[in-house]
């Protein structure tokens, strides 16, 4: 072996997802989802095996998503009668709500509950002093997660229309009062900024999109930008309590490649490996790459 190598093994998080949602089932491209009162089917090309439930239980769900399922491709939802245009669901204390979008996203992505204990362990280790970043935030209920557990939450997301949601999740979750700082921006600028500014965060959640556009029109590619993006991470992180959460939805690649990327930038052991939803069969789907560091 190498000196400079250091071993690991791959790590695989797998969780039912947050506290309102069920994987039912899956197969054939498609997975049958409980978000709260509403039963949905959405595609997922991970799901290559058959469905174990009825063709009766597929067909009875509330809403099926019809189109592509690249993050540049837009659908349609096909709706029963009666179907809420939005619904609410929780997690633990946090309320947030859901609607149907042309991407096939409802709101939140469950299986990230995954990482919220270690989150707030980091966060409680920290003291009361600790700040999150939360790049790339969406709707922000792991935002809300963390500013409940009591840590000062940095909130930003390029789309205004994601901060109004994230913000009616704070008002549906009575979490009002908390110190949630939301900001609409390109997340590279706002990042190079708080360098400047010499700024530290205890933590910072990074869920980056295989592409996307700023505010003004920046773009955004995963493989790209990530690189950079690390390296401002690693700037802005506590040098004694910091941590970094990294998800990608970038499922074709390979969690080595995000691995080697993270431990060239930062310094100590880095877990990695994919999140994985529990069907209630207690078959594995795995949806999305991540890496933490430090490692548990």
């Amino acid at each position: 072996m190498s000196a400079d190598r250091v071993p690991f093994t791959p790590s695989f998080l797998e969780t039912e997802g947050a506290d309102d949602y069920r994987l039912l089932d899956s197969g054939h491209g498609r997975k049958l989802e409980r978000f709260g009162a509403l039963t949905l089917v959405r595609p997922d090309e991970q799901a290559i095996w058959a469905p174990r439930r009825s063709k009766g239980e597929w067909d009875a769900a509330d809403a099926i998503f019809s189109g592509k399922t690249d993050e540049e491709g837009a659908g349609r939802w096909d709706r029963k009668p009666g179907t809420p245009d939005t619904w609410t669901c929780r997690h633990g204390p946090v309320r947030y709500g859901c609607r149907f979008t042309s991407f096939r996203h409802v709101g939140v992505f469950p299986e990230q509950a995954a990482h919220w204990p270690f989150m707030n362990e980091r966060l409680a280790a920290a003291g009361p002093d600790a700040n999150l970043l939360n790049l790339f935030g969406y709707t922000g209920v792991a935002t809300l997660v963390a500013a409940d557990a009591g840590a000062k939450v940095t909130h930003v997301d390029a789309s205004k229309t994601a901060i109004a949601w994230a913000r009616e999740n704070q008002a549906l979750s009575g979490l009002d009062d908390k110190p949630v700082r939301w900001i609409c921006d390109d997340a590279m600028k706002f990042a190079a900024r708080e360098v400047r500014r010499e700024r530290r965060y205890t933590g910072i959640l990074l869920d980056p999109p295989k592409w996307g556009r700023g505010p003004k029109n920046e773009t955004w590619r995963l493989f790209e930008d990530l690189p950079e993006m690390l390296k401002l991470c690693r700037t802005l992180l506590d040098p004694d309590n910091g941590f970094l959460i990294l998800t990608a939805y970038a499922i074709r690649a390979s969690f080595l490649a995000f691995h080697e990327l993270v431990s060239d930038v930062f310094e100590g052991n880095v877990e990695s490996g994919e999140l994985v939803l529990l069907e209630t069969s207690g078959r594995r789907l795995s949806t999305s790459l991540y890496c933490r560091w430090p490692a548990t």
